[in-house]
């Protein structure tokens, strides 16, 4: 059985406050290793000791652990003959037992008894590996404390690792291989000194023929060194060659590390589930006054409704690696119900009016009181998640997975923003609202889009091009639209409302939306806001165009355009 180190602190690192808990884990870990080691059954082996000086040998007792009981499988390879011939003589008994009462009798009692007999041997072989296994359990928990500990220890050697999350990632990989590769080193430290007399043995003859060697290229010492020359030249070629495909595969190693294990359909499936969800949130609490009727006032005190799709994303990943729609029904659930609680509570009040003779009267005001607690899902990462899938989550949201615009929310145009001096703009019938467009065109040259997503009640960056929009319509008073996912949220707002305009449509106004399907796939993926039309070009303010406010234009009948969002102003 290999044992895993047992670590050394100092002083001083048990006395940091930051390594006190992993360093108290990994002594509590060592101690139960030892324990569970303690128990392993022991034998007595006479051990030879020869002195030195005089020659004289002396004999003493040693205790080694047993050597453990052969595997499961082996044990059965073992019993199979046995069980083979006793289960043809069964057979052929049952075959004669039908017309015999007594033999049936007989032969089933023989059955029971042999089948007691094996489960004996289960239980007893059992009992008898249960030390085995509780010591490798043992040193399994210990080899986990002690890589925690190593890598608490680098991240206060180096605290700039602690500033990265998908740094400390790759640190801990890091140490882990390095822990795995030490302790080999020392497994086979042991097996390199049986060996090492032989080796001592060999030594002679290969220096015997080195020098054999080494007389008949003093002999041939001008052919040798053009050999030697190609030689060099070779090894430098692979050697670059090898440095550059361990590059690639590094390389490749870490994107793939960070990438969204999921296939892209699925991703986008179960993102459109949990908005859907939200959906169906909204609407209760939007027909609560019909679905629960008879009250005198309501009293609404609503938490923000949405969700940043890569949080849930880098949360399923982390949980659930690979995923797919069906697979993660359960574990949408539970962060749904973590995020969001809505409560109903009635409070009934005693009142007082005055009829037409003066006399008061009491009545019952009932009240029901309408609550919305919601909080992001980086808020609950702490909560529902094991360390391990903690850090995994960290890098998933550090990268988004390597695929930004999957779930739609931005534009990958990295241009400037455009000039609108010389456009004729033709205005169609439906009213607009220019003071909403001087705004969005106010916020050109922005960049990272903080005051749109912050608003919008993030705490950290997402893509932001929908809440740019909503923060444009929230600031000219409205309370909706407001939405922070395109396809999952904004299109089905305006459409089902009848306020949806398909590519092409010609009755723009300032002031709607546009949305954008980039890959085609029938998913917006981007918004903006149209400023207007010269009637062969659509012209927009963008959020998230290349990680700005930008002034963009498209032909009217641009394959990429989905449609478009139309206000009613």
């Amino acid at each position: 059985m290999n044992k895993e180190p047992r670590l050394r602190f100092t002083e001083e690192e048990r006395s940091d406050p930051a390594m006190e808990k992993p360093i108290r884990k990994a002594d509590r870990a060592a101690a139960k290793a030892d324990k569970a080691q303690a128990k392993i059954p022991k034998k007595k082996v006479k051990q030879a000791v020869v002195d030195p000086d005089t020659g004289k040998v002396t004999t003493k007792l040693v205790l080694e652990d047993k050597k453990k009981p052969p595997s499961k499988l082996s044990h059965a390879v073992r019993d199979a003959p046995g069980d083979a011939v006793l289960g043809k003589i069964h057979k052929e008994i049952r075959e004669t037992e039908q017309d015999n009462v007594g033999v049936e009798s007989a032969h089933k009692s023989e059955e029971a008894v042999e089948t007691g007999a094996r489960l004996v041997r289960e239980g007893y072989r059992s009992h008898k590996l249960k030390p085995y296994r509780k010591a490798t359990k043992a040193e399994q928990k210990l080899e986990k404390a002690n890589v925690n500990a190593l890598y608490q220890k680098s991240l206060r050697e180096n605290p700039r690792l602690s500033s990265n999350p998908f740094s400390r990632w790759q640190q801990k990989q890091a140490i882990k291989k390095e822990y795995a590769a030490a302790k080999h080193a020392g497994q086979t430290a042991g097996n390199t000194a049986k060996t090492a007399g032989k080796t001592g043995k060999a030594a002679k003859t290969v220096k015997e023929k080195a020098q054999q060697a080494g007389a008949f290229v003093m002999r041939h010492k001008k052919g040798f060194g053009i050999v030697l020359a190609l030689f060099l030249v070779v090894c430098l070629l692979m050697n670059t060659i090898s440095s550059c495909s361990m590059l690639s595969q590094g390389i490749g190693s870490v994107v793939s590390g960070s990438t969204y294990p999921s296939d892209d359909p699925e991703l986008v499936a179960v993102e459109a589930d949990y908005a859907a969800k939200e959906a169906q949130l909204q609407a209760e609490i939007d027909n609560i006054e019909s679905s629960h009727p008879g009250y005198d006032e309501y009293r609404y005190d609503l938490d923000m409704i949405g969700h940043d799709p890569h949080e849930l994303a880098a949360f399923l990943s982390a949980v659930l690696q690979g995923y797919t729609r069906q697979s993660a029904q359960a574990e949408l659930e539970r962060v749904f119900n973590a995020q969001y609680q809505l409560t109903l509570t009635e409070e009934v009040e005693i009142r007082t009016y005055t009829d037409e003779d003066g006399d008061e009267h009491e009545y019952e005001y009932r009240i029901l009181h309408v609550t919305l607690e919601s909080c992001p899902i980086s808020a609950l990462a702490s909560e529902l998640l094991t360390e391990d899938q903690l850090e995994i989550y960290q890098v998933y949201r550090a990268t988004l997975g390597n695929k930004p615009l999957i779930f739609g929310g931005g534009s990958p145009d990295m241009g400037d923003s455009e000039d609108l001096s010389g456009v004729d703009f033709v205005n169609g019938t439906r009213p607009g609202n220019p003071e909403l467009v001087e705004l969005a065109k106010r916020q050109v040259g922005n960049v990272g889009g903080y005051p749109y997503w912050s608003w919008y009640g993030f705490p950290s960056r997402v893509e932001w091009c929908a809440c740019f929009v909503s923060w444009c319509y929230g600031q000219m008073g409205l309370s909706e639209p407001r939405f922070a996912g395109c396809q999952s949220q904004g299109v089905p707002w305006f459409q089902s409302r009848g306020q949806w305009g398909a590519r092409g449509y010609d009755n723009l106004a300032p002031g709607d939306s546009i949305f954008f399907d980039w890959d085609l796939d029938g998913s917006a993926d981007h918004v903006g806001i149209v400023i207007g039309t010269d009637g062969s070009r659509v012209y927009t303010v963008e959020g998230n165009s290349g990680d700005a406010c930008k002034i963009k234009s498209y032909d009217v009948n641009y394959e990429c355009i989905k449609g478009y969002g139309l206000m009613n102003w």
